[in-house]
């Protein structure tokens, strides 16, 4: 029977394959630990194969066939021809979908100015690990080698939710390659207090129970603290999205876990970077008042923007104004740094 989730995906393959990108694994640490990307075309590295896991092989090679016959030219190819490097961007995604899902409507409009690099998280997706270390550190750090392996030296990063949480330790940790930093709907660490909180608004036991539904009625739930604008799906959707997005069950509770950090360990990092928080203004799981909260923590280097009926969501709920200020940013911030670096 058709999965009515799983079936899109191909067409989401071919636009990003058609914008320059490619699907590409990296192995971290020799040791079992693997990110899957969508990255630049130009950039996957020539000793290795391009891994399309995810991709249906007709799927894959239809998509490469139309795209060749069409001898489009990518502006990622057109970039490399002209000797331009292009700034870098990283798009980190949240908790309930894989990268590309995440940030469909992001990936292939910044691809036309950017090198854009969409990872999957450890446990998402294509990429996974043996190490026991759940915490946000270890992915940043994971995330970092990886990156440094695909021979970035400097980027923005883009993280939501989860992402953003991972985003800040990537910025905190190595800013000789986070040069500037975008966050939408997340906080800097997931305190004690600021989890109960967000649990007891939002009227739910634990973050498992939201982020790790079980069935129609919990994914319906979440998303419809998710979102501003309710939007009706038949069950078979839902049914359809717990088979295909809710993976490695066991592996994403012990991230949830590990999250946690108690009030008196928590510290806000003294970050270098230019920082964006673009936020839905509508946000029901981390609300605008605490990224008010959070833009005063960080300092004269942090902007808040909010962005009207839009929640949590808010990059899929109202993608042209998330892109256009997301644009704006990085156009600032690249200028800033190297004024011939977007032609």
């Amino acid at each position: 029977m058709v999965n009515w989730v799983e079936a899109p995906k191909p067409l989401l393959y071919f636009l990003l394959r058609w914008a320059g990108l490619r699907q590409h694994t990296v192995d971290v640490d020799g040791a079992g630990t693997v990110i899957s990307f969508w990255m630049p075309e130009g950039k996957v590295p020539k000793d290795d194969k391009a891994t399309l896991r995810d991709v249906a092989p007709e799927a894959a090679a239809a998509a490469n066939d139309r795209c060749s016959s069409k001898k489009k030219t990518t502006s990622s190819s057109t970039a490399k021809a002209s000797g331009k490097e292009r700034p870098a961007v990283v798009l980190v995604h949240g908790f309930a979908a894989e990268g590309v899902v995440t940030w469909q409507f992001q990936a292939g409009v910044l691809a036309k100015n950017y090198d854009v690099y969409v990872p999957d998280l450890l446990y998402f997706g294509g990429s996974t690990s043996p190490s026991t270390d759940r915490s946000p550190g270890f992915q940043a750090e994971c995330m970092v080698a990886a990156l440094r392996k695909l021979g970035v030296e400097r980027c923005t990063v883009v993280g939501f939710s989860y992402g953003g949480m991972v985003s800040f330790k990537m910025a905190e940790f190595h800013p000789d390659l986070v040069g500037s930093l975008v966050v939408s709907g997340s906080v800097i660490a997931m305190t004690d207090s600021i989890s109960e909180t967000a649990l007891e608004r939002i009227g739910v036991k634990s973050s498992a129970e939201l982020l790790l539904p079980e069935t129609v009625k919990g994914l319906k739930a979440l998303l419809s603290i998710a979102t501003h604008r309710k939007i009706w799906f038949p069950d078979r959707i839902h049914r359809d999205y717990l088979k295909v997005m809710f993976n490695n069950r066991k592996e994403r509770a012990e991230l949830l876990e590990g999250l946690m950090v108690s009030n008196k360990d928590a510290t806000v990092p003294v970050l270098p970077q230019k920082i964006l928080l673009l936020w839905g203004a509508n946000d029901n799981i981390f609300n605008i008042e605490l990224a008010m909260t959070m833009k005063e923590q960080l300092g004269d280097n942090a902007t808040l923007q909010s962005i009207g009926e839009a929640g949590h969501l808010v990059h899929l709920e109202r993608p042209c104004v998330y892109n256009r200020r997301l644009e704006g940013f990085l156009a600032y911030v690249n200028n800033a740094e190297n004024p011939k670096a977007i032609a």
